[in-house]
């Protein structure tokens, strides 16, 4: 191998240091001035005129007639900034030319030719210019308009290989059509430059070996994985116009994963469509949430802001995941005034300066405390006087409350008949509250009192319409009482994605409880908008059950954050179901049935329904109970308030037999 001698090397490398340099000073600069680009192009003019001259003479005249060809390249070339100026060829920043402007140099040009043909008939017998005839005229502007063309081009070239660095990468787009092109127009205009785009990929035969923007159009199938590699492609980004089906093709994803392929979507993540304006599209390489398929939400937020637009929010749970986005949201609906509640501090303070940043004309109190401290709560509400109560407070996590039964007692169904009373007392006019689908046929402690808290509200609400078809004596205010239920939000707070993408990171191995084992999915703002529309427009009494699309299977989860990530050697390690987790999750019993709503998305369960003093005397027994901090006996009357509770690979399935 010929070696290069360390002289030349740094002679070479200097050299390209000064192109480098040259090619920055001026591409730093905002633009060449218009008279810079004006003379440039009648400069082509003249040239064009003299290379002709020499062409069709040979050079046998060039030493007789030079000086009439010169006088003629110089009037031609002045005369040209009449077509120029017509059409405006030099007010193009010449480093974004695009193909309107070659196209108005070619009508200048045109324009321009027409004044030469007047101008050779006035001087066909003029000494002092050459004669030339009308095909030399002809091909002096057709060379003119090519050498012009050249210019930007190579301009645009120079500027775009001085605009890119190392970390360009070669790029397909997925969608050929209408959101391809504009998102290619978009990644070329992009500084630095970020990707090199190679071609498109479609579903559509019709395309196959299609020419767009200078780049190939491949097909998406089984081939594409070994076009891709041959062709070093690091990344795809996917058309705005096609998310939704990029989604639902996991053979496709998987391909493109398995090839070592960045994927690239639009920043935001919405469902665009035609006729949208996505010249400016920001794009993120995705994560696995974004590539889980669920079908566009959408939700009428008019509707809500109607009815919480100056009304007083309270909020528990406000610093938890469901909570701080409910409180982002409310807080958009301009209410009067927020009470903001958690136990939570650290969490609490971030949201306190949340709402002092991008809030600071809503009037809102943050306040930490339990929800179980009835004096304090009575305090709350006695001062507040909320309109409307969104219930998110609870704890959560399956093994802890497996391990802790009576906290999830004292916490989540205490916690929430405080709130729920006080919602009564004071006048609320609604009071919403954030269920799960493990209080369906529940199987673990958090489950059951979720359930319980379910059948705590909707008693209440059945009590009150109750007293008021019998037109007793009750409050001024009628509160409607509301549930929703839905499955596992993507991002929350302790949720498999962050543990996962932890675990990776640390290099493994990544452990999932059961290989076949799986879980809905939602965004946390498309659960927190469904909260608001169904809590909103609820009547009281109703479970409101969610939509939550396809299941997922979490093994195969952990498979694709592991290709996502990139990272190599990482294991899987399955650690068998954790005490009181399911391998399904439901959102209905097997002997409930749903009924239609308002939104495609939003259902409500028919469920059976219970006494209200029935209830009330069987969770204050509950709370007694487990104030002794009792497990097993705490357990045993969960159970007898939920008979469907049947205890899942825990010490509590001893009560079930």
């Amino acid at each position: 191998m010929e070696r290069i001698h360390p002289y030349k090397g740094k002679k070479l490398c200097d050299m390209k240091n000064l192109i480098d340099k040259l090619l920055n000073w001026y591409f730093s600069k905002k633009s060449l001035p218009y008279w810079c680009i004006l003379f440039i192009d009648c400069a082509i003019v003249g040239f064009s005129v003299m290379f002709v001259f020499w062409m069709v003479t040979r050079g046998f005249y060039i030493y007789f007639y030079f000086n009439e060809a010169l006088s003629a390249a110089l009037l031609y070339a002045l005369l040209s900034v009449i077509g120029f100026r017509l059409f405006r060829t030099y007010s193009p920043v010449m480093r974004y030319a695009s193909f309107i402007d070659l196209l108005k140099i070619s009508y200048g040009n045109l324009i321009n030719l027409a004044v030469a043909i007047v101008l050779r008939l006035i001087t066909a017998h003029n000494v002092y210019f050459y004669p030339f005839r009308l095909r030399h005229l002809i091909l002096i502007f057709i060379l003119a308009t090519l050498l012009m063309w050249v210019v930007r081009i190579l301009i645009k070239t120079l500027y775009e290989v001085a605009s890119a660095d190392r970390k360009t990468m070669r790029a397909f787009i997925y969608g050929p059509m209408e959101g391809g092109v504009a998102l290619a127009k978009s990644i070329r205009t992009q500084r630095p430059i970020r990707f090199n785009l190679k071609g498109f990929i479609s579903h559509d035969g019709t395309f196959k070996n299609h020419i767009i923007m200078g780049c190939k159009v491949y097909e998406a199938n089984e081939h594409l994985a070994d076009i891709v590699k041959e062709r070093d492609i690091k990344a795809v980004l996917v058309s705005p116009l096609k998310i939704k089906e990029f989604r639902a093709n996991e053979n496709l994803q998987d391909l493109l994963i398995g090839a070592g392929v960045k994927i690239f979507m639009a920043h935001n993540l919405q469902e665009w469509k035609e006729g949208d304006d996505i010249s400016g599209v920001q794009l993120q390489e995705v994560s696995v949430e974004d590539l889980l398929p669920r079908s566009e939400i959408r939700v009428d937020l008019k509707s809500v802001e109607e009815l919480l637009k100056d009304q007083r929010v309270l909020i528990t749970g406000s610093a938890g995941s469901i909570g701080s986005e409910l409180v982002r949201q409310v807080a958009k609906f301009k209410p009067a005034a927020m009470m903001l509640i958690d136990q939570a501090e650290t969490p609490q303070h971030d949201i306190r300066l949340m709402m002092a940043k991008d809030f600071p004309d809503i009037q809102s109190e943050t306040i930490v405390t339990s929800i179980s401290r009835k004096s304090r709560m009575e305090e709350v509400f006695k001062s507040f006087r909320p309109d409307y109560v969104f219930h998110a407070a609870a704890y959560k996590h399956v093994p802890m409350m497996e391990d802790n039964p009576s906290e999830a007692v004292l916490n989540n169904i205490y916690g929430t008949k405080i709130i729920a009373d006080m919602a009564v007392k004071y006048g609320v006019k609604k009071f919403v509250m954030v269920s799960t689908d493990k209080a369906v046929n529940p199987t673990n402690v958090m489950g059951c009192s979720k359930r319980i808290c379910e059948i705590y509200v909707q008693s209440l609400d059945q009590s009150i319409k109750e007293q008021k078809r019998r037109k007793a004596e009750g409050p001024a205010v009628t509160t409607q009482f509301v549930t929703t239920r839905f499955g596992n939000v993507l991002g929350s707070n302790g949720s498999v994605i962050p543990l996962f993408r932890e675990q990776i990171k640390n290099g493994g191995p990544v452990t999932v409880t059961d290989e076949r084992i799986v879980r809905f999915f939602m965004l946390i703002p498309e659960a927190c908008k469904l909260v608001l529309e169904a809590g909103t427009k609820g009547n009281g009494g109703e479970i409101f059950v969610f939509d939550m699309g396809k299941p997922v299977k979490i093994a195969d989860l952990a498979k694709r954050m592991i290709m996502l990530s990139g990272a190599t050697n990482v294991e899987i390690k399955y650690t068998g179901l954790r005490p009181g987790e399911k391998l399904y999750e439901e959102v209905l019993n097997e002997l409930e049935g749903t009924k239609p709503t308002f939104h495609e998305k939003i259902r409500i369960a028919e469920v059976r329904e219970y006494d209200y003093a029935e209830v009330c005397k069987q969770i204050d027994d509950l709370v007694e109970i487990s104030k002794k901090y009792d497990d097993m006996a705490t357990v045993a009357k969960m159970k007898e308030i939920v008979p469907e509770y049947k205890s899942n690979n825990s010490i509590y399935e001893s009560l079930d037999k």
